[in-house]
Order: C-alpha cells, then structure tokens, then sequence
C-alpha cells in the first residue's frame, strides 16, 4: 500500500513550483487532495492532470494571506472528504531588492501574511483533524529561514518566523501522534522567481535567476514526499544548506561571504 494511498492531502500554493509537483508526484497513489492557490486557470489544470493519474482532486482558488480564507480552505476539505491527513504549507513569495531600494515597505507586511501567517492560519484550522488522525504537518520554509541572505530581508524573515512556530508547535504535539517536518530548499526551479517583489513592491514580472545547476521542482518534491512519509524533523535539500548550518555556528562571516556571492552569481 502507497504511503499516501487514501489520504487527505492538503497543498498549498499548488499551482506552480514545488506545490505543483508536489501533486503530480503523489497523484499516482491515488490520494484524496486538496489543492490550493490563487490562479483559477492553474489550479484547475494542475487539479485535471492529477485527475488523471488516479487521484482525487478538489482544487480551492484564493488568497492565503487572508485569515478567512485559509478558515474556508479546511471547511471545503472537510465538506468534501470529512477528515485531513497531510497538511503542506508551501504557499509562498519572494522578492530580490536590497533593503535601502525599497520604496514602499508594504512588501513586509505582504511577504509576512503570505509565508508566515497563512501557515499558522492553515495548521490552526486543520489542527483538530490532523490530531484525530496522527496526521502529519510540513512546512516549506527555505534556508533563508536558518541565515540571512541579501536582497532577501523580508523573505528571510518570514522563513526565520516560520521555523521559529513549527518547532515550537513540534515540541506542543510531542505525544499527540502529530508530528512536523520542516523543510528548507536551496534555490530551485520554479516560477516563483517570476513574482518576486521588487522594490514598489510590485512583481518583478521576468526571472531575474540563473538557473544553472539548480534543483528542480520536481527532484525537491520527490525529497519532500520521502521525508513526510518517514516524519523527518528537518530537510534541508542541499549540501550546502546543511553544511552551512553547521558552520555557521563556527565561522558566521564565512555563512555571511557566501551568501553574498552565491545571490551575485544567481543574477
């Protein structure tokens, strides 16, 4: 039997990126998903290729920084499958503007409801169904969430809140059967990248990445999948990611100097 096989899946931010194929590489065990975002179009045709591989599909459009609208995307979840297994919040945004260009500093508020809040929204939510059912809690931060990288403030900070609440409700659940991976990618592959905020706050509207020798989509989902399955604590999806971590505990201004080459080089 699949791992996921009959489960009640929520994915947020499912209509491009990670979230995307997060929901192709598990619709073929055949799960009950809940798929979640902000494009009509993308949602639905992401939910009709899911459809097709076996799984069933309820795709939900709206924006996730709004409180009432996580509350809706449980209620509808529950309507239709009458329980939640598996809750991914992977809903995100970036941007790429250093701090002194911006000019309008809404960006924070925005990067910080829709990275942050909308996780803690989602899990409040599902909390008492997940716990019914032993169920899993995963959180796609980055590793913005463990260092700072430039051009990345606001990001950066949402990702450090995120990790700061899903370990905090790790230790609350410990016992309860419930259990919280976090997961921390490097750079990948996505179009995301597309709508970073740029310094009105506004998309950019053009990748502004190269993307050479960087992860795709697809290979970080298949990493997520298997660390869910097993209930791993943390995955962090590149060496180094891990490797800074660590040193960063040893030489910080090493941590510092790389993250400031590596942004330089993505451009």
């Amino acid at each position: 039997m699949a791992a996921f096989s009959d489960r009640v899946l929520i994915i947020t931010g499912a209509s491009s990126g990670i979230g995307e194929a997060l929901a192709l590489a598990v619709a073929g065990q055949r799960p009950r998903l809940v798929l979640a975002g902000r494009e009509t179009a993308r949602i639905e045709d992401v939910a009709s290729r899911c459809r097709s591989d076996g799984a069933r599909v309820l795709a939900v459009t709206g924006d996730l920084s709004e409180q009432s609208a996580c509350q809706s995307l449980i209620n509808q979840a529950v309507a239709e499958y009458g329980t939640i297994d598996v809750l991914i919040n992977n809903a995100g945004q970036t941007m790429w503007v250093l701090f002194e260009e911006i000019s309008d500093l809404a960006l924070f508020e925005r990067l910080m409801k829709v990275n942050y809040l909308s996780s803690v929204y989602c899990t409040y939510f599902a909390l008492p169904y997940l716990k019914q059912n032993r169920g899993r809690i995963v959180a796609v931060t980055s590793v913005t969430g463990f260092t700072g990288v430039p051009t990345r403030t606001a990001y950066a900070a949402s990702k450090h809140a995120m990790v700061g609440f899903f370990e905090s409700l790790r230790v609350e659940l410990a016992g309860s059967g419930t259990t919280v991976t976090i997961v921390a990618p490097d750079f990948v592959q996505s179009r995301v990248h597309e709508r970073a905020l740029g310094p009105d706050g506004d998309p950019l509207g053009a990748n502004p990445m190269s993307y050479s020798h960087v992860m795709t989509a697809e290979r970080c989902a298949r990493m997520i999948l298997r660390a869910t399955k097993k209930r791993k604590r943390l995955l962090i999806t590149s060496v180094r990611g891990r490797f800074g971590r660590w040193v960063k505990l040893l030489a910080p201004r090493l941590i510092d100097r790389i993250a400031a080459r590596t942004i330089s080089r993505r451009r």
